[in-house]
């Protein structure tokens, strides 16, 4: 494990010490922790556009033509 220092402004600082004390944690752990779930989520994000966009595209071909524009959103969801 690396140690690191990092500057907050007071209003992030306090944040995050209370944070800590309602998870039982100490800082340094909250912050790691933080970090970890946040990379996590970045590469998963990556890993799912990389598998989207190195997949072909498919061309579906319609036995009808597609809706208008006004049939699509001439439903009671979208009226006011």
């Amino acid at each position: 494990m690396k140690n690191i220092t990092i500057t907050l402004d007071d209003e992030t600082a306090a944040w995050l010490r209370a944070e800590a004390g309602r998870r039982s944690l100490s800082v340094s752990r909250l912050v790691g922790e933080l970090l970890r779930e946040r990379n996590q989520e970045l590469q998963a994000y990556e890993r799912a556009m990389h598998d989207y966009f190195s997949r072909r595209p498919v061309l579906v071909e319609l036995d009808q033509p597609l809706p208008k524009r006004e049939e699509l959103y001439d439903r009671p969801r979208f009226r006011r």
